[in-house]
Formats: C-alpha cells, structure tokens, sequence
C-alpha cells in the first residue's frame, strides 16, 4: 500500500493499543511500526536499478524481520516509556501484529513481497487491491485526522479508531470478492475465446476496485484486455503482444537482464522503440489501456541506455492523463 495508508492504519492502531496510556505518542509508535518495512527505500541510493527493485519489499517484508524488527522497537519502546505498566512482551505482540499487518497488505498488490526471504526468493502477490486505492485509504485517513484534532480525554477517540480499522477491513474482504468474480469471469472467457496460456493473472486498474487488468499467455507472447464488474458481454477484448524474446541475445548474458526477468516473474516482452531495446513488466498495466488497447506497459525499462532508467515502476503510471482520459476510466469501469 502507499506510505500515507500505512502511517493512518498504524496510527489507528496505535491508538487502540495504548491511546489510554501513552495518548497521542501511541498514534506515533503506530504510524512509526505500520511503516517500518519501508526502510529499504535506503537501498535505493546505492543500488543499481534492477537490484533496487528486487531489494524493495524484500528482506524488510519478510516475516523474519517482522520478528526481530518488533524485537528492537519493543526493547526501545520499554525502556523510553519508563515508568509504565506495559510489559515487554506486550510490546513486542504490538509491534509484530502492525510490521506483519504491513507485509500482508502489501501482499496484496502487484509488486510482489518476499515474505520468505532470504531462505526463499520467492514473491507473494495476490493482485487483489490497487497499490493506492482511496476507497480504502479514506477511512484510516478520516479517522487519523479526528484523532490528531479530539482530545486524549475525549471518548469519541474510540469510535474514531475503530471506524478507521472495521471500514478498512470491510472495504478489504469486498474486494476479495470482486476478485473471486473476476477471476470465474476471466477463465470463462478464455475458455469460450479459446485463449491459450500458460500464466495468468488480475490485477485492478488504477485507483478502484471495479475494473481489471487482465493478462494471459506463455512463452510466446500475452494476451492483455480489461474486465468490469458491470461489463455485459461475457467476452474480452484482447490485445496480443509477442514476448520477443530472441530480441534479448546481444544482451541475455547481462547481470541487470537476469534481475529485471526475475523480477517480472515471467510477465514480460521486449521491443524496441526505434533504436531502444525495452523489456516491459507486464504486471503494472498498460499506459491508459482502457482507452487504447496498444498504448506501452507503464513499467518499461531500457535495456540499450540503462543510465536513463528512474522510478521505473511508476513514471509511466499517469502518463497522457488528463480529464477526457479520466472520464474514459469512469465509463469503462461501469461496463461495456
């Protein structure tokens, strides 16, 4: 999830920890804890790109370092609070229960998180929630905001708190199901449109839970399209993008190649751009897709001029966006 989420879901429950006790410092250990996993943004300014992408979410979402990381903060949080009435243990079930709440969450989008690191390189995403999703992050954010202004007497802090939490979690378990309807729909359609494939996977499109990034395929090449809730027509429209993979011999013996395709998970296609070699990372969608089925895969990377390559994940995120862009999304996610 974005950090803005995490810092209002910790501050919430933070407050439900130990709002009586500490008062609004508890808002600040829980902000602090939710967010921790994060720190390895730091690997980002001695990393080359394609090792920063697979150190992000890595180790510091494990559950490994969920343990020691409460460990730590736990033994901090003891000694700079004395004298109190919190024991160690009790601490350290706080800050375990906010660092591995972060790592499940995060589990949830695309990226990817490395909950078995560094015994395992494998990567957990169930693609369920969009990495910043405001039906989800309003209700955390209405209820830090209320806690920041009530006072620490004040008995609504409460109601606030768990507001934020139940909303949140309500707004989760719908979009599991949403997923579930999606996932039934889309093996139906590649079934009835005879869409061979090997991989797949669903992912929502920017900033809602109602329409789907739909992608398919094998070694030879994807399947793309986009699915909604309210679409009528059982079938999708897809896009077929060829993998291209002979593209990557002058460069397959190249350290940063073998990163970014571990990266990808398989979810990948080279091409050029005149006389750029691109791979793209299939998994964070198309460049808005929904209005043009042929628009390039926000995650491109330049093989050919690597020295260009920055926040490689998001810079193609919103590009072209404007308002008739804006208005296309709305439309599409009521249906075709």
């Amino acid at each position: 999830m974005d950090s803005i989420t995490h810092i209002a879901l910790g501050a919430c429950m933070g407050e439900a920890f130990a709002g009586k006790k500490l008062g609004k410092r508890a808002l600040v250990w829980g902000a602090l804890a939710h967010s921790f996993p994060d720190i390895d943004f730091i690997t980002s300014f001695w990393m080359d790109t394609p090792s920063s992408l697979l150190a992000h979410r890595g180790f510091t979402h494990s559950f490994l370092f969920a343990g020691i990381a409460a460990f730590v903060l736990a033994l901090v949080a003891e000694r700079w609070h004395r004298p109190h009435d919190i024991s160690l243990r009790r601490w350290f079930l706080f800050f375990a229960t906010l660092i591995t709440a972060h790592v499940l969450l995060d589990a949830l989008n695309n990226y990817g998180v490395g909950w078995w690191e560094p015994f395992s390189h494998q990567r957990i995403s169930f693609h369920t929630i969009y990495v910043a999703d405001p039906f989800f992050s309003v209700w955390p954010g209405i209820a830090l905001a209320a806690l920041l202004l009530l006072r620490v007497n004040d008995h609504r802090r409460a109601f606030w708190w768990k507001s934020g939490l139940v909303a949140g979690a309500f707004y989760l378990c719908y979009c599991g199901i949403n997923k579930l309807v999606i996932e039934h729909q889309v093996q139906r359609a590649f079934r009835e449109q005879n869409i061979p494939h090997e991989r797949y996977f669903t992912t929502p499109a920017p900033l809602q839970n109602w329409l789907w990034f739909v992608v398919a395929g094998n070694d030879k090449g994807y399947f793309t399209g986009f699915r909604s809730l309210f679409d009528r027509d059982q079938k999708i429209a897809f896009e077929y993008f060829p993998r291209n993979t002979h593209l990557l011999d002058t460069v397959s013996d190249h350290e940063n190649l073998q990163k970014l395709v571990r990266f990808s998970q398989e979810f990948y296609t080279v091409e050029y751009w005149n006389d750029t070699l691109v791979l793209n990372d299939l998994r964070f969608g198309q460049i808005i897709g929904w209005q043009n089925r042929c628009e390039h895969f926000v995650f491109h990377f330049f093989l050919s001029h690597p020295q260009e390559n920055r926040l490689v994940v998001q810079r193609g995120r919103f590009d072209k966006w404007d308002r008739s862009v804006a208005l296309a999304l709305l439309r599409r996610m009521m249906g075709n």
